[in-house]
């Protein structure tokens, strides 16, 4: 966060700057090797210029010896060729460096970020978490590939040809450094406003990505509602600000580099024009000396200018980098978002599942379940009914422990699931959504997610059991079909069945379906409702029902309403009752006949 003071901002920004670095240990070796090749190269660059001066004065103009200019051009050209080489080294290290930390702050960004409970997701923009995992990396690897180790070269660069020229000529050094004030002040000015247009920069950058990541992902209704026309207005305008922030970095740029020129240029006028009344009255044997001068400190101003305007630049790689780490550190730095871990890592998933006065809110104490007293006992399929919102769904997300509840406990035989470890619980429970999500991959791909322990014999033998193996062997390459993203390319029935199938291989102990069967054809839920007898076979299933029609078998159904369970009992008594469940199977029943 920036505060108010530009001394705090720099204190923000050095904190932020240290903890940068400290990703650079275990790359101890690259970094030095990059230090040591821009160290050479920023002593040995001033040199050249002062070589070339004496090779002006001694064989031009005074001894004019073609032999030795061949020789000593010789030499100018290998200080040129081993300049190249450490440049290329420098450049090699530096981005060798960069990649290795933003491979290891990416990583790390990423595995935090898998840890985090659903509630972020819910009030996080996916685009804005894109932005950082990817767009911010790259702004943080100039940081080292283009900032830290070229602004340690610039001012040794700096030192080397101010320390000559005051050694060479302290009187011509003293006039060539007359425009360095001017240039210090343009240099604070052109700082601040890089500042500002960096920071306009981040947030137009979070607000393209998070508008197309949310537009591409919803495009089918984009287009159902026909919102084309407005969705491309309302993306200019997003792009018109992302164009504005870059187009204010471009504008401080053009103004500043032509400042830079225009004082450099004056630096070298006003040193020709001190010669020159210098040179008239000079003896003829010192006019060589003049003109190595004049020559090595028109080369040296150039030198001494160059590193000057890349500071500023590379002073502004560093404050836009430092400005996406602090982004980047934000998340890195949240813990009241990650799940705890339990640390039990044995259980009998096969004992009953208990909830006891389980209460949960999504926020504050708006509470989506009241003090649910609930018992599952092995083996059994127990059913969940109710209208829309009355927290259905949020009790198989409390099971799976994709949210917290706030109060009460439930148990795993005596186990709090709370105090079982994550991938424990969440290895023996498995969950159909009725969105099902798959990945741009092939079908094996999305049924194993990339776990190389199960065969493509078992998802063959998987995908027979839930009877879908005939519709993936019409596709082309069958298994290994790549589906498009999101499964685009398939019905929601065979989305759904592939689902069935990844459930099937990870063989779970328990099993919940939700609303599996409530977006599908009746040819696709007839398949459907055939591997779920499969799948369900020896397991204790949940079975979130919104077609009443599929849990007439269920050992017991219960009936919630604004969050508390208000009825429960099997289809049979339920209806002998005469109450909710009734009126929802009679309104369900009259629907289908009506439509029928």
């Amino acid at each position: 966060m920036y505060f108010c003071t530009m001394s705090e901002k720099t204190r923000v920004n050095i904190s932020i700057f240290k903890r940068l670095l400290h990703y650079a240990k275990p790359y101890r070796k690259v970094l030095g090797l990059a230090f040591l090749c821009t160290i050479i190269l920023a002593l040995v660059g001033p040199l050249r210029p002062y070589l070339i001066g004496e090779m002006v004065r001694k064989f031009i103009i005074d001894d004019k010896d073609g032999k030795s200019l061949l020789l000593w051009s010789f030499l100018i050209l290998g200080i040129l060729f081993f300049e190249a080489v450490t440049q290329f080294s420098s450049s090699f290290f530096s981005n060798l460096l960069a990649q290795s930390i933003i491979k290891d702050i990416r990583q790390r960004l990423f595995a935090h970020i898998t840890t985090f409970r659903m509630q972020y997701f819910d009030k996080t923009p996916i685009g804005a978490l894109v932005t950082r995992v990817v767009s911010d990396m790259e702004a943080i690897s100039e940081v080292f590939s283009a900032g830290l180790i070229d602004i340690l070269g610039d001012l040794i660069s700096l030192i080397a040809v101010v320390s000559l020229m005051f050694a060479i000529n302290w009187k011509l050094s003293l006039l060539a450094l007359i425009p360095i004030p001017f240039l210090l002040i343009a240099t604070k000015i052109f700082a601040k406003a890089m500042q500002k247009s960096f920071q306009q920069e981040r947030l137009q950058v979070t607000r393209l990505n998070t508008f197309v990541q949310e537009r591409l992902t919803g495009m089918a209704i984009v287009q159902l509602f026909s919102r084309e026309k407005q969705e491309f207005e309302s993306f200019q305008e997003i792009n018109k600000g992302h164009r504005q922030a870059h187009i204010n970095a471009v504008w401080a740029f053009s103004i500043f580099f032509p400042v830079v020129e225009l004082l450099s240029s004056i630096s070298i006028a006003l040193l020709l024009v001190y010669v020159a009344f210098q040179v008239d009255g000079v003896a003829p044997k010192n006019i060589g000396e003049q003109y190595e001068q004049i020559f090595t400190f028109t080369l040296w101003i150039n030198m001494l200018y160059r590193p000057i305007r890349q500071l500023a630049d590379k002073f502004n790689i560093l404050q836009r980098g430092t400005v996406r780490a602090e982004r980047v550190f934000e998340i890195l730095d949240l813990q009241e978002h990650i799940q705890n871990e339990g640390t039990i890592t044995t259980c009998d998933f096969h004992q009953p599942i208990k909830f006891e006065n389980v209460s949960f809110a999504y926020q504050n104490e708006e509470w989506v379940l009241k003090n649910i007293n609930l018992t599952i006992n092995k083996g059994e399929t127990i059913a969940f009914v109710g209208a829309t919102g009355s927290g259905k769904s949020s009790i198989v997300n409390l099971l799976g422990r994709f949210y917290e509840f706030q109060k009460g406990d439930i148990y795993i035989g005596n186990v709090k699931i709370t105090d079982l470890e994550l991938s424990l619980l969440r290895q023996n429970i498995a969950i159909v959504l009725q969105d099902v999500f798959l990945f741009s991959d092939t079908i094996h791909n999305n049924i194993t997610l990339g776990n190389n322990d199960i065969s493509r014999e078992a998802v063959i033998e998987a995908s027979k059991a839930v009877g879908a193996h005939e519709f993936i062997m019409k596709l082309p390459g069958n298994y290994d079909y790549n589906i498009g993203e999101r499964g685009g390319v398939l019905s929601v029935g065979q989305r759904q069945l592939l689902a069935f199938i990844r459930a099937f291989v990870y063989n779970p102990t328990v099993l919940i379906l939700d609303e599996a069967t409530s977006s599908v054809d009746n040819e696709s839920e007839v398949l459907i409702q055939k591997a779920t007898e499969k799948l369900t076979q020896g397991r204790t299933s949940i079975v979130i029902a919104h077609r009443l029609s599929t849990i007439h078998s269920a050992n017991k159904i219960i009936v919630l309403d604004k969050g508390e369970i208000i009825e429960q009992g099997t289809h049979s008594d339920l209806l002998k009752i005469d109450g909710a469940y009734k009126r929802l199977y009679d309104k369900q029943f009259t629907e289908q006949n009506d439509n029928g």
